[in-house]
């Protein structure tokens, strides 16, 4: 199963980056072990719309564009569903098990994701009910897509 990272604003050369960078490095060369491909980060700008729901729309209409088609869209929401870090991983596992193809995780604009996006989501989850910057929720799912590559393989990376 093919994995991609689909965010609303860029992500500065920095520490956040390098840090994320070096999980999805991790993930990237310990998954195809375990039949999870990481495929690509995309990043599109931030809808400069005076209104809310207009960026929020525009925002997930080039989300939606950037996507494979027929994906399993996840999107993090501080709203959503919480999962553990086994429970995220065998989520992925079943999906991939399945035969399902792609797998797409959404970071949603500052603004949100928007209510049609949501609604033809299969999942909505959460990394913890406190609203995150956007650089740490990269670091956090980065990490989280490697500790579930090592849950699937049996690394003792995860201690639980």
């Amino acid at each position: 199963m093919r994995v991609g990272i689909y965010a609303v604003g860029r992500l500065k050369a920095g520490p956040e980056k390098e840090l994320a960078s070096r999980y999805l490095d991790r993930f990237a060369k310990a998954g195809p072990a375990c039949g999870l491909e990481f495929l690509r980060s995309v990043e599109i700008a931030e809808s400069r719309s005076s209104n809310a729901a207009t960026r929020k729309r525009e925002e997930a209409a080039e989300l939606v564009k950037a996507m494979p088609e027929g994906a399993l869209v996840i999107i993090l929401d501080e709203r959503g569903k919480a999962l553990d870090s086994q429970e995220f991983a065998e989520l992925i596992g079943d999906h991939r098990d399945r035969g399902q193809r792609d797998l797409a995780i959404v970071i949603g604009g500052a603004d949100g994701v928007d209510p049609d996006l949501r609604e033809k989501t299969k999942l909505v989850l959460n990394l913890g009910r406190m609203t995150w910057p956007h650089q740490l929720v990269r670091i956090l799912l980065a990490e989280q897509l490697y500790r579930a590559v090592t849950i699937l393989s049996g690394h003792p990376y995860h201690r639980a």
